[in-house]
């Protein structure tokens, strides 16, 4: 399932038109449409929350064993943690901007034909805490290590690496389990750079130019991941569960391919043989 959050945007913006009655005015519903639309899109997260409320709601209404959501890279889906203390600023915000321009914000919503200045304000208000309520439901079920697991994803470079530590360090702070880490796109897991290296050099005076070319340039791309693998070994051998999955000839796209990954995921290449 693909989630839009523009339109989940959208929608809400279009509850709190109806409940202040821009659409109602069409002489001065553009007016009010213009300032809802402000509002809604100018709430930090705001889309990222949206999809995870939709998500939420679609989940709690089916019968699964396990759901899996692939969230966003590591800045999106920690803004999307961090939406509930995001959410609470910015009630804060908006009760101050009510009780220091409540009057000016009765007199343009009057300018521009919508309902009253507390129909507004309740409109908006009711709408962040509904989607406030939901977004705390799913950090409970998130901080519940029996309920959630995050599964750190990376491949063996310096950035990517960098990206996971992050993470795991982000996770722990919101109290979200995490221990399992898949290492992906791993050249020959099952060898090291060393042991390649002994056989390139004992053979590549027997072989064509071009092979040697592309050998070489595959041995400096193993001891790079060698290299990272290793650190990440330093980092969570001890408390995670890391898996290094190899580099496939083909696209893992279909139920068939999908199944031949998942027993490489189950079953990992023992780095002990």
């Amino acid at each position: 399932m693909e989630i839009d959050a523009t339109e989940d945007v959208d929608k809400m913006q279009r509850s709190m038109e109806d409940a202040t009655g821009a659409g109602n005015d069409e002489d001065g519903a553009s007016g009010i449409q213009s300032l809802m639309t402000e509002l809604t899109h100018s709430i930090p997260g705001i889309d990222e929350a949206m999809s995870f409320s939709e998500l939420m709601k679609q989940v709690q209404s089916m019968d699964y064993d396990v759901v899996v959501f692939d969230t966003a890279p590591t800045g999106h889906t920690l803004r999307l943690l961090s939406f509930p203390t995001i959410l609470e600023k910015a009630f804060g915000k908006i009760m101050d901007l009510k009780d220091r321009f409540g009057g000016l914000i009765g007199q343009a919503s009057a300018l521009f034909g919508g309902g009253s200045p507390d129909q507004v304000q309740e409109a908006l208000l009711g709408r962040l805490e509904e989607t406030r309520a939901i977004i705390n439901q799913v950090n409970t079920a998130f901080q519940d290590p029996a309920r959630t697991t995050f599964v750190c994803v990376c491949i063996p470079e310096f950035l990517s690496i960098y990206e996971t530590e992050r993470l795991v360090q982000e996770l722990s702070k919101f109290g979200i389990d995490s221990h399992n880490i898949v290492v992906n796109q791993v050249l020959f897991p099952e060898k090291d750079a060393e042991e390649l290296g002994e056989w390139f050099d004992s053979n590549k005076d027997d072989l064509p130019k071009e092979a040697r070319e592309i050998c070489s340039k595959m041995m400096a791309r193993k001891r790079m991941q060698d290299k990272y693998i290793g650190q990440c070994f330093d980092l969570y051998g001890d408390d995670f569960h890391v898996v290094l999955m190899p580099l496939l000839d083909h696209e893992v796209r279909g139920v068939e391919k999908l199944k031949d990954f998942s027993e490489l995921l189950i079953n990992p290449i023992d780095l002990e043989e």
